[in-house]
């Protein structure tokens, strides 16, 4: 498989060392986080809006552990291995890196991007990470979100579906 039409998955002192080139050539860098396990349309959308805002784009994806703290037992349904090879052969995602922590608060305190994206159907003094995004001085942008279309009611369907068989 070539891997030239991937993005990069990176640990995160890969990934600190990659932004910190960027930033030496100028360039603005964004970065959103999530589970992104099940991927769809939403998705998709919500990642090219996000990479339009600069000049590349960090995904920060929960670790397995995190996202069943998140969402429960039964989740992911995609491994992050999986996960995280998908999200990087997308076209918008440049850097795909791990983290553990239910938020990215830790992440982003390391990283330090000058754009951190999430979805619109959070309001910005709810997220827990904007002490420490504005703390360093970067800026926060809530990414249009289409209703509707989710991983849960992705997985919905095909329980559904395939029950009926």
């Amino acid at each position: 498989m070539p891997e030239s039409f991937f993005g990069r998955i990176l640990d995160v002192d890969a990934a600190i060392a990659w932004r910190q080139a960027q930033g030496r050539d100028a360039r603005c860098v964004v970065f959103t986080n999530g589970c992104f396990d099940v991927l769809h349309a939403g998705h998709v959308a919500y990642l090219a809006w996000a990479r339009a805002q600069g000049d590349a784009l960090v995904l920060g994806l929960n670790s397995d552990e995190s996202v069943r703290l998140l969402k429960g037992d039964l989740r992911p349904i995609v491994p992050f291995a999986e996960r995280a090879r998908i999200l990087a052969a997308l076209r918008s995602v440049d850097v795909v890196v791990g983290f553990g922590e239910a938020t990215p608060e830790a992440l982003l305190g390391r990283l330090r991007p000058d754009i951190h994206v999430k979805s619109a159907q959070y309001r910005e003094e709810d997220l827990p990470e904007r002490v420490v995004v504005q703390a360093y001085g970067g800026r926060i942008l809530l990414a249009p979100h289409q209703e509707g279309v989710s991983t849960s009611d992705t997985i919905a369907r095909i329980v559904q579906r395939y029950s009926l068989k």
